[in-house]
């Protein structure tokens, strides 16, 4: 129970936090329009926080956020080249549909315990709240680490795979372009800089946008898998559900799948993003569960159709895989339409859904970063957690996530396999992040201990669908780390292990070092009724 662990030591800087909050309601205290519901001022208070974001998301626009980040069918599209080499077609499909049933879990645990606690810093302060006592405070600093760099690692992803197709067009037009990595390097800092402007001057009217894009993303998947329904030929249905690849030389076609997983768990994982914007959300601990777990449900189907589409209609493997753009997905555009225009078209709408992506991606990891600041998890933390009055947006945040962008993107000059490994560090620490979250309230539910109350339950089967969470998250997480072949050299290992031990390593020494004298775990903060944990679908369940 939450108020059983309010006399942790961290009480001992109480002083010095009401201070800190009081500084930011004065710098950003918002209009009453944007300070939500009675219930979710009640939800701020009982986390110790002050309102200063401007609550002005709903659901369809916080709906469109999460579909729109994640954008299922069209990394699918990016990142065949993975998941065609090993596992092929059977491997796509069956590994989508694993993928997609484990993460609709995971994502169903997470809206619950986003419930009970709808805060911008998500994961850690969940940790915070519902670890054991012991270790309450260093695996909440862990797990804000986690994901403050996951997220960020994120936006260097997203804008990458925007920066490359737009060369792979290039390429496809004009032969004899030579693809220099330096290109997609400045076209990741333009598409960065694009978000970045959205997420300042246009502030106010993200929601808008996003529920716009939202209709793009939808749309832009029946603009593309019509023409290829209508003109391309058709591949073998045995072959397609039944055949497998192991273009990796791995012992069986079994753990090729496995290790090709990569594709699809990048399709499927992030939709926690829409708990960073948690204190922009009007009637959060509601319609915050409601549009994550409805957007696992809108990506998941659209994702399913889009590649049963390309299994059907993708032609010759090998010979997509060896198409001199890059990306067997145009080469497969233009073996179908035979047309440059078409294939330049059917493009363009994954360029514009993955720049849209960039833009709430850069407001996903901004707020992951401020609401880590606040509680002085970071370096310079008060200078991250500084909201801007009357734009009531944390724009040094918004501001420093481009620099990382553009720090992160020059690695790519360098080197392609450096880079490849920061996108993987992408997964492996949000995973981390889920795995702690949901164990924590899992041990909870283990020791029959109380739990807070939610508007949103998992009621009797909670505690299934925690171990049913952790029995699929543990070993993808463990296979995320894999390459994409068995026999191993510098340019074709998975960097992301070294990256991963060594983030894990400078926050714990940072952690002794500095960390744990100026940290404020979330938890210190918290002070809940004890009767408002019986309410409702609260108690022991």
């Amino acid at each position: 129970m939450a108020s059983n662990n309010t006399g942790h030591s961290n009480r001992k800087s109480a002083a010095s936090i009401a201070i800190d909050y009081a500084e930011y309601q004065h710098k950003g205290t918002v209009a009453p329009k944007y300070m939500g519901t009675v219930v979710d001022q009640r939800d701020m208070n009982a986390m110790g926080r002050v309102q200063v974001l401007r609550r002005n998301f709903r659901f369809i626009s916080i709906l469109g956020f999460a579909c729109t980040l994640i954008s299922t069918w069209e990394v699918i599209l990016t990142l065949l080249t993975s998941v065609l080499t090993d596992g092929g077609t059977a491997g796509l499909i069956w590994g989508f549909v694993i993928v997609t049933a484990g993460f609709s879990l995971v994502f169903a645990s997470i809206s619950e315990i986003a419930s009970m606690s709808p805060t911008s810093g998500g994961q850690y302060h969940w940790v915070s709240e519902f670890a054991p006592r012991r270790c309450q405070k260093f695996l909440s600093y862990i797990t804000g680490w986690l994901t403050a760099i996951g997220w960020q690692c994120a936006i260097v992803t997203i804008a990458m795979l925007a920066g490359t197709i737009i060369q792979g067009l290039i390429v496809l037009n004009d032969p004899g372009y030579n693809f220099e990595r330096w290109h997609g390097t400045l076209l990741v800092v333009a598409i960065t800089t694009f978000s970045i402007f959205f997420n300042t001057f246009l502030a106010k009217n993200l929601p808008m946008v996003e529920a716009l894009i939202l209709i793009i993303h939808i749309v832009g998947l029946f603009a593309i898998i019509i023409p290829l329904w209508v003109l391309a030929p058709r591949n073998n249905a045995k072959a397609v559900f039944t055949e497998f690849n192991n273009g990796g030389g791995w012992n069986s076609d079994g753990t090729a799948t496995l290790v090709g997983f990569s594709t699809t768990i990048t399709a499927m994982i992030g939709y926690d993003c829409s708990v960073h914007m948690s204190e922009e959300i009007k009637d959060a601990s509601r319609t915050l569960p409601k549009a994550m777990m409805s957007a696992v449900g809108v990506n998941a189907v659209l994702g399913f159709i889009m590649i049963i589409t390309l299994c059907f209609t993708m032609g010759d493997v090998d010979s997509i895989l060896e198409s001199p753009t890059g990306f067997p997905f145009i080469q497969i555009f233009y073996n179908t339409t035979q047309s440059y225009a078409a294939t330049n078209t059917m493009t363009a709408i994954l360029v514009i859904t993955l720049t849209a992506s960039t833009i709430t991606e850069v407001a996903t990891a901004s707020r992951q970063l401020w609401s880590f600041a606040r509680d002085k998890g970071l370096p310079f933390s008060t200078f991250f957690a500084y909201v801007t009055p009357g734009w009531n947006i944390p724009l040094n945040s918004v501001l420093v996530s481009l620099v990382v962008t553009i720090l992160l993107s020059l690695i790519n000059i360098g080197s392609a396999v450096a880079l490849t490994a920061i996108v993987s560090l992408t997964i492996t620490s949000l995973m981390s992040a889920y795995i702690l979250s949901i164990g924590c309230i899992l041990l909870k539910r283990l020791r029959n201990e109380s739990l807070p109350h939610r508007r949103w339950s998992l009621g009797r089967f909670g505690m299934a669908i925690n171990i049913a969470s952790m029995a699929f998250l543990l070993p993808v997480f463990v296979f995320a780390f894999f390459p994409l072949t068995a026999e191993v050299n510098e340019q074709t290992m998975n960097w992301s292990i070294v990256m991963y031990i060594g983030l894990i390593t400078l926050a714990s020494v940072y952690y002794v070092v500095r960390g744990k004298h100026h940290f404020v775990a979330p938890v210190a903060l918290v002070s809940r009724d004890r009767a408002d944990i019986a309410l409702g679908s609260g108690g022991r369940m």
